[in-house]
């Protein structure tokens, strides 16, 4: 199982089969990540996957869907726009597709904007060889920290766009608590990814854990599918 979240130098992914100590790794490519694991391992990604023609109020479905979940933490959904605005060549340009495909219309933010390259390589991929969304999942770290906790986080885990120690050492425990090993919940991130990186990752992990012992919860639920076939739903 892995969970995978983006990260300065590309994806940093936290590995644990059954029987096995936890692995941390950073790879530069999502097919990358994908040939270092086995090929039946499950993967959680912290990442939008599968992306709809049109975008109606709230987002896509998924992301509507989770943040009445999140209460204080919503804001760490990002509105994902249509297919055609994600694979704009520039900016402006991905603004004007959003706006013609959304309702009510709507502009991409630029924090949402920067994400677009890693959306597109695992697109890619699952085009590629669509075998694989039985193994690549869209999760959610906030999301599945939530539901660790039993429906809420009373701390942050950023202030001012920096790492916040209160709301890290929460979701330490919370991951040590669902099992995961200290050296992996507490170790030091590699180079390329901060503390909040490999806290996602494991979070992911976690909720890999979950999709492979069927207890993880897709939102909507069945998943929805986009024009390629591809997934369109996050799990916790």
């Amino acid at each position: 199982m892995a969970g995978v979240d983006g990260c300065r130098a590309g994806w940093i992914v936290a590995a644990q089969g059954p029987g096995q100590a936890p692995q941390i790794a950073v790879h530069a490519d999502f097919g990358d990540v994908v040939a270092a694991l086995p090929p039946d391992s499950v993967l959680a990604v912290d990442m939008p996957i599968g992306l709809p023609e049109r975008i109606g109020p709230g987002g896509r479905g998924p992301e509507a869907l989770l943040r009445p979940l999140l209460g204080e933490r919503q804001s760490s959904v990002f509105s994902v726009p249509s297919r055609a605005a994600v694979s704009a060549p520039d900016y402006s340009v991905a603004c004007a597709a959003a706006l013609a495909t959304s309702e009510p219309p709507r502009k991409v933010s630029k924090q949402c904007f920067f994400l677009f390259p890693k959306i597109l390589e695992i697109d890619a991929l699952l085009r590629a060889d669509p075998a694989l969304s039985g193994r690549i999942f869209e999760s959610h770290p906030e999301g599945a920290f939530m539901r660790l906790n039993g429906g809420a986080l009373s701390e942050p885990k950023k202030v001012k766009s920096q790492p916040h120690g209160p709301g890290l050492d929460q979701r330490r425990a919370l991951l040590e608590r669902a099992g995961l090993q200290p050296d992996l919940v507490w170790g030091t991130p590699p180079r390329g990814a901060g503390p909040d990186d490999l806290l996602d990752a494991c979070a992911c992990l976690v909720t890999a854990m979950r999709i492979a012992r069927g207890e993880a919860t897709s939102l909507p639920n069945p998943p929805g599918r986009d024009a390629f076939g591809i997934p369109v739903a996050i799990w916790i």
